[in-house]
């Protein structure tokens, strides 16, 4: 007789893809605002566009649904 070493599977692996989601995300969002501040001490203030501000976000839309479709 064989015996077979099967778990149950849980929604702890839900958990740990969140967390490791919220760590990216704000790591993500740390390296841009940091980014922004250097733009901005570079040229005296913080100068971006409504057309800038437009492309970002149609970037990070992009950005997340390649994500989504891996």
């Amino acid at each position: 007789m064989t015996t077979t070493n099967e778990q149950i599977p849980s929604d702890n692996w839900k958990t740990r893809i969140l967390i490791i989601g919220a760590v990216i995300g704000a790591l993500t969002g740390l390296g841009t605002a940091y980014l922004l501040i250097q733009r901005a001490d570079e040229e005296a203030g913080l100068k971006m566009t409504p057309g800038e501000g437009a492309k970002l976000g149609v970037s990070v839309f992009s950005f997340l649904r390649q994500i989504t479709q891996l």
